[in-house]
């Protein structure tokens, strides 16, 4: 059995029960080092491997490789793993192997809060109408496809979470995607800035477009950018959905 296990933001409070057992009867536990370490206390006799970031294949090889000599394995992606996780490379990997070798795999995908979610949860409601998940990072994605999406998001004033914001290598990528949203979306328009969404060290910030990058932000930050009726009161920030103006309450 292969386990694509959702992990949350890393605090097992927020982990499902489901992903819960599914560590806990797991024989092999594979996963980034950041994440298996965010759910150590889960780790009792199961064999470990861990690796570092940009070695996504290597992992879900691996992992492939115990389930089919029977092993119960888990692999572990944080937020959700369906949501710039390892779900994806993983059922391609199984999928090829299925065919090349004319078998069945017993995989399931468990589902967990992703980035955007859990700093929504911590900043208000900001994201109940409708939004998009943008990321910034152009390892995998060509830097003209983000920026093409990024105007769309902005022509259709949708509700922005931007994933992996700012990184040492791409400095400025958060200052592009602020000039670009700034052509559709005015400067006040409010902006919620979170960094280790619901971790022991999480910071908050509610500010607005103008000066969303005045603000410390990194790899683990979410920044979630409002829409026309988005506001900020009284440290929530809150996107209509419109029930007021049909007379429900």
């Amino acid at each position: 059995m292969l386990n694509i296990v959702s992990t949350g933001p890393g605090k097992i409070d927020y982990m499902s029960l489901e992903a819960i057992k599914a560590i806990e009867k797991s024989e092999v536990i594979i996963g980034y080092k950041k994440y298996v370490e965010l759910i150590d206390e889960l780790i009792t006799d199961q064999k470990v491997i861990m690796n570092g970031m940009k070695h996504e294949v290597d992992r879900c090889k691996m992992a492939l490789e115990h389930a089919c000599m029977g092993k119960e394995v888990s692999i572990v992606s944080g937020g959700d793993a369906g949501i710039y996780g390892i779900a994806g490379i993983m059922q391609e990997i199984i999928l090829e192997e299925e065919e090349k070798a004319h078998i069945s795999i017993d995989v399931q995908v468990i589902p967990g809060i992703s980035s955007a979610h859990a700093a929504a949860s911590s900043l208000g409601a900001p994201i109940v109408h409708d939004s998009v998940f943008i990321s910034l990072s152009n390892l995998l994605t060509p830097l003209e496809l983000i920026k093409k999406r990024l105007h769309a998001a902005g022509m259709g004033d949708f509700v922005t979470c931007i994933y992996n914001p700012r990184s040492k290598g791409r400095p400025d990528f958060i200052h592009m995607a602020r000039e670009i949203l700034l052509e559709y979306k005015d400067t006040d328009t409010p902006v919620g800035i979170v960094k280790n969404a619901k971790r022991m060290n999480e910071k908050i910030i509610f500010t607005n477009l103008n000066h969303m990058c005045d603000h410390d932000i990194d790899m683990s930050t979410m920044v979630i950018v409002g829409n026309k009726d988005t506001f900020i009161k009284n440290n929530r920030m809150v996107t209509p959905r419109g029930y007021g103006k049909i007379g429900d309450f």
